[in-house]
């Protein structure tokens, strides 16, 4: 709770993205985008995307070249391209269409049972999947989260599969989403994975990272929104 006070104070409380929910596809879509690149560029590829075919229907008909070069601006077109085609083809064959509104009756395990038969989707995409497309209480744990968890001592594990399976018991209802969102901030302009600012960390006090007491000595200076776009959010 401390936590995640502090992150609202410092960040505030992300916006309730259940007023006007993307889709699943949606959803889905911007996350392999956002893979191995930054939320502004793949936000850019997206965009092209939605422009370019209107509809999921139409992208998973389209000449793979024509995708590709609609996101070319977000890295690692030709694998993402190739992966968000056959990602629509399959759906659109297991379920007849690629409107997915029926996944609001299912429960979150069954869901998670039925994107995990996806190639390059895992439980950190579905995830994000239950909070910005189905407005569930769900918590993403990307590569900023399962480092900032660990660093604090919060979580103590190796992996973000498992800092994902420990964190689901402990976070309290209906905090999952503003924690997730905050941490990833948190992690991008503070925490950072190989310069962390420690001079300025507003949770030093409660951080179990060995390296702090030498970074806190180190002076370095930090724009507050330097680092805060994320894509699921402006989707």
């Amino acid at each position: 709770d401390l936590v995640i006070k502090r992150l609202d104070e410092y960040f505030g409380r992300p916006f309730d993205h259940r007023t006007n929910p993307a889709t699943v596809l949606d959803v889905l879509i911007a996350t392999k985008l956002s893979q191995n690149t930054t939320d502004k560029s793949s936000f850019i590829a997206y965009t092209n995307l939605k422009k370019k075919f209107k509809t999921w229907d139409r992208a998973a008909s389209a000449d793979i070249d024509q995708i590709k070069d609609s996101i070319k601006v977000c890295g690692l077109a030709n694998t993402k391209a190739r992966n968000i085609k056959l990602m629509l083809q399959q759906m659109k064959k297991n379920y007849g269409t690629l409107d997915l509104i029926f996944m609001n009756e299912y429960e979150d395990e069954k869901i998670y049972a039925e994107f995990l038969q996806y190639e390059g989707i895992g439980v950190k995409t579905i995830s994000c999947v239950l909070i910005f497309a189905l407005g569930r209480d769900a918590f993403p744990v990307d590569t900023h989260v399962h480092r900032v968890l660990n660093r604090l001592g919060i979580a103590k594990t190796n992996t973000p599969v498992k800092t994902f399976e420990m964190m689901k018991e402990i976070i309290p209802e209906g905090k999952k989403y503003e924690l997730h969102s905050n941490l990833i901030k948190f992690g991008r302009n503070i925490c950072r994975s190989n310069s962390p600012i420690c001079s300025v960390c507003f949770l030093y006090d409660v951080c179990r990272f060995k390296e702090k007491k030498i970074l806190r000595k180190r002076t370095s200076s930090l724009k507050k929104t330097e680092n805060n776009f994320i894509i699921l959010e402006n989707i």
